[in-house]
């Protein structure tokens, strides 16, 4: 009673009376009472109503007549008759058009049971299927209670002395129907209820002393007695999934549920109960609540005094009441189209329908119902949204009557719908910081949070000095459970002073910037942050290595260059023992490290012979920066015996050929640190003989003059004239030098002469007797080239007169041919044969053979050939200005040149002759003629 007490009372439903339909097309039932001359009135139903059922879209009512009634949505009341006498159960089926009815044809104690198909026909009433007596032996008794599952193959029959009849198979047909009697006992049968399980079907049977189950989709149909409590007729019901299927039974002092092998939880609702039904989750209980004498359920209802009855609608889930109301004498509930029908004894039907659910929370929140509220808001199935806006209006109400540990629970429930600066801005207050802790926390543990609120939460754990918390928060087992924007809070946790928690985020998800920035800017711990260097992937390796390196090198010189002795030449994480050592290695350009030794050439020094040495295909800057290093340290050392050694590795270096290409830079090195032995050995590599002289001349070395145009001469010699107007310009006695130059540009004719004397002119200690050795064999010489030269125009001479004699001899005088053989196969000349003016004479059938054109000589052919090249190379050349004045340039000898190219006609003027066709038809036969003739003097010289 206490418990029945506490629950609240509602209004959840509206009550009306359903009026009968406006013409054809009448009002639903529950709907708004029409007003005016044209409004209906209340639908009443015929007298004498006993039972009632519903489903398949209709209320069905059985009367005393024998009579059953059909009332649609439509409210249009139909009947027929079902039996002689009268109806006394009804069990409508709600996934088949099947009715199932128990009445009587005569009088007397003998019920039958009629099976009728509502969607079939005959005679215009439903068509009755089967007919069979409900009685199973031969004593009467009066049938209390029937039901019928719904599909189709079980139906259970109790009667009021304590027996139960099944009906196991196909109900609408007798052959494929079995009857036999399930329970026997000494109490009435006030309820029977199906509950499918799966694919176990179960049986519920109560009566005004107990409750037990069935297993009646089995054999033997085994029975558990479930309690030693039973109920009156009408008052058990069986709920929907909601509560389990659970079987209810009403009796006056509490209301029981039953699992098929338990009894489930109980209500205390005290009062005479009269009907029990379920609807749509809530328990509907009509009970008489005035103490009276009990009447027996079994006696006529006519005999019954009309007493106010109270019908309560309780949502067991939510532990209120959702409507109450008084009648006057209650014959049915009925559940149809959504809403509740209660059928009273004046024939008048009412309404109960339920308010929307909107309406009844708006009706909770009036009354601060938060609770009751939500809860009411799961059982309806509403929408997430619409929730939120409940924990949101909860939180609201909370945090106005100050309980802000209850409003944050609240909000935190909306997380995910309300947008967080909402509740955030509400905690913002110091003395709220824990609240405000608990709704961040949350917000991040959803994933929902972003990296403002990461901030926001980490420095209320460090305001707070809650290091546990601070710690549980940041140190997840595995990425995918982190829910918080990870570098934002290595920021906060650097800035607020908690390096070890920000380098522990940072490790473990792979932040190696954030991690070697506290390392080295906060904690300046170097040593372990070349040691995590060490430990990550080549590229993230490589990359800090870049960015930190002058710092690392700065404190820890040595461990610095030494991994980048690794990083360079064969990386590999060191994992501690974790690393695949056998993996391929990876290593990074060395030259793009040489800045960050640039206050450490020690280290420098090591790193880049260590290179030079391990990797010879190392980058040229390495070389470089390694010859430069030499050179300074050659340049500032003093110690003799070091500075010789220093000498030898910056030569040995240079010598190594790594300069070939860099060759300017390596000369620019070697003259910026007066490296001079370098600086010859580069001038000489890169054939600089010039640079090579002028030095020896700067330093007056003046027998290296000697040997630089002695080694280097044939390859460049303009080197000893060079050598001759330097000495020529020494007023010292270089004599010796002089005479030496001279004879070796007097056997290689290097210069004429005059030059010779006009250089040595400008020395006041050359004496004659220094050149007159080299004018005396210069002299003689020319002499010989004089009589080689008249000689050579005399022999010119006589030719030239010998061809022209030929010539005018062919223009004057007939050949005559006295050649007796070919000239080809030296056999004896016979006709026919070919004969030229060259003298030649052949066979016509050699000729034929070996000639290529019939104009030419076959025999002077060759020679003929070699003569029309010239004179065509000769024409072609004759314009060649460029080429004559490169040749002129470069000949020891000019005249020959000149004479050469006079030779051929290029200074010749062109004169253009305008001669009649005959006249220029004479001059191209004497033109041809003279070629005849000058291949002719060719072949004979």
């Amino acid at each position: 009673m206490a418990a029945y007490l506490q629950w609240r009372r509602f209004v959840f439903f509206d009550k009306e009376l359903v009026k009968e339909p406006l013409g054809n097309d009448g009002a639903a039932p529950g709907a708004a009472p029409a007003s005016g001359p044209s409004a209906s009135k209340f639908l009443c139903l015929p007298p004498g109503i006993t039972v009632c059922d519903s489903g398949r879209g209709s209320l069905v009512f059985g009367d005393m007549e024998g009579q059953i009634w059909f009332l649609p949505r439509s409210l249009q009341l139909t009947g027929f008759q079902a039996y002689k006498l009268r109806v006394t159960h009804l069990y409508q089926l709600k996934q088949h058009n099947i009715l199932a009815s128990v009445g009587e044809d005569e009088e007397g104690i003998n019920p039958l049971v009629k099976i009728w198909n509502l969607e079939k026909r005959d005679g215009g009433n439903p068509l009755c299927t089967r007919i069979f007596p409900a009685i199973p032996g031969a004593e009467p008794t009066v049938v209390s209670c029937l039901t019928v599952h719904e599909n189709l193959n079980f139906m259970a029959i109790g009667f009021t002395d304590g027996s139960v009849t099944l009906n196991k198979g196909d109900i609408t047909r007798d052959r494929h129907s079995k009857t036999q009697i399930l329970h026997k006992g000494n109490y009435p049968v006030t309820g029977l209820a199906f509950r499918q399980a799966g694919k176990t079907t179960h049986l519920f049977v109560v009566t005004t002393e107990n409750v037990q189950s069935y297993i009646v989709s089995g054999k033997d149909y085994p029975r558990v007695e479930l309690d030693t409590h039973g109920c009156g007729l009408r008052c058990s019901a069986l709920s929907d999934p909601s509560q389990d299927l659970q079987f209810i039974v009403a009796g006056d002092e509490c209301v029981y549920l039953y699992q098929p092998d338990e009894r489930g939880p109980c209500f205390a609702f005290e009062g005479h109960k009269l009907i029990a039904h379920w609807f749509r989750g809530y328990l509907v209980i009509v009970s008489r609540d005035r103490k009276v004498s009990p009447k027996s359920e079994f006696t006529s209802r006519d005999s019954q005094s009309s007493d106010k009855q109270i019908l309560n609608i309780y949502d067991l889930c939510n532990k209120f009441i959702a409507y109450s109301t008084v009648f006057e004498d209650v014959v049915d509930v009925l559940a149809e189209w959504g809403s509740l029908y209660v059928l009273t004894r004046d024939g008048r039907v009412h309404a109960l329908q339920e308010k929307d659910t909107q309406t009844k929370l708006e009706m909770l929140f009036k009354k601060n119902l938060f609770e009751m509220a939500i809860n009411l808001a799961k059982s309806q199935h509403l929408d997430s949204d619409g929730l939120a806006q409940i924990f949101m209006q909860y939180g609201d109400h909370l945090y106005s009557k100050g309980n802000h540990d209850g409003a944050v629970q609240q909000y935190i429930r909306t997380i995910g719908k309300l947008e967080p600066s909402y509740v955030i801005r509400k905690f913002l207050d110091a003395q709220r910081i824990h609240n405000l802790t608990a709704y961040l926390q949350t917000l991040h543990r959803q994933s929902l949070a972003n990296a403002d609120h990461t901030t926001l939460l980490l420095n209320c754990y460090t305001k707070l000095k809650d290091s546990s918390k601070l710690e549980e928060f940041i140190k997840t087992k595995s990425e995918s459970e982190v829910h918080f924007d990870v570098e934002t809070a290595i920021k906060v946790l650097r800035q607020a002073g908690y390096y070890s928690h920000a380098l522990y985020l940072a490790e473990n998800h792979a932040h190696h910037e954030w991690y070697l920035k506290i390392q080295l800017e906060d904690i300046k711990n170097y040593q372990e942050a070349l040691r995590y260097i060490g430990k990550l992937p080549f590229e993230q390796a490589e990359s800090n290595m870049k960015r930190y390196g002058k710092i690392l090198m700065h404190h820890i010189p040595e461990q610095t260059t030494e991994l980048l002795k690794g990083l360079c030449t064969d990386y590999r994480p060191n994992l501690e023992g974790r690393g695949d050592r056998e993996a391929p290695g990876c290593r990074a350009n060395s030259e793009e490290f040489i800045p960050i030794f640039a206050n450490n050439p020690r280290e420098l020094k090591a790193f880049l012979e260590h290179m030079s040495e391990v990797q010879p295909d190392s980058p040229q800057g390495i070389y470089d920066t390694l010859l430069e290093l030499r050179l300074q340290n050659w340049a500032h050392e003093e110690e003799p015996q070091v500075k010789e050694k220093l000498h030898a590795e910056a030569i040995s270096l240079l010598k190594s050929g790594r300069f070939c290409d860099v060759f300017d830079k390596a000369l620019v090195l070697c003259q910026m640190h007066d490296f001079q032995d370098g600086v010859l050995y580069l001038y000489e590599q890169g054939k600089l003989f010039q640079q090579i002289m002028h030095y020896h001349m700067q330093h007056e070395q003046y027998r290296q003059v000697l040997t630089v145009c002695e080694r280097h001469g044939e390859q460049e010699p303009s080197l000893w004239e060079q050598a001759l107007s330097y000495f020529a310009r020494k007023e010292e006695d270089c004599k010796e030098y002089v005479a030496a130059v001279l004879r070796h540009i007097e056997s290689k004719n290097l210069m004429p002469p005059l030059l010779v004397v006009q250089t040595l002119a400008h020395n006041s200690t050359a004496t004659l007797s220094v050149i007159r050795d080299y004018l005396v064999q210069k002299l003689q010489k020319q002499s010989q080239q004089i009589a080689q030269d008249e000689l050579r125009v005399r022999r010119y001479r006589e030719e030239t007169t010998r061809i022209r004699q030929e010539i005018q001899e062919l223009k004057a005088s007939p050949k005559i041919f006295q050649k007796t053989k070919c000239s080809i196969c030296n056999s004896a000349l016979e006709l026919p044969s070919v004969h030229f003016l060259c003298g030649h004479s052949f066979h016509q059938h050699c000729f034929e053979s070996y000639s290529e054109s019939d104009a030419d000589c076959p025999t002077c052919l060759p020679e003929n050939r070699k003569v029309m090249d010239m004179i065509r190379a000769q024409e072609q050349k004759r314009d060649l200005h460029d080429h004559f004045q490169h040749q002129l340039k470069c000949s020891n000898d000019s005249f020959s040149v000149i004479a050469d190219y006079f030779g051929r006609g290029v200074f010749n003027k062109l004169t253009l002759l305008t001669d009649p066709p005959t006249a220029r038809l004479t001059a191209s036969l004497e033109a041809g003629l003279q070629k005849d003739l000058l291949i002719h003097a060719r072949r004979g010289t």
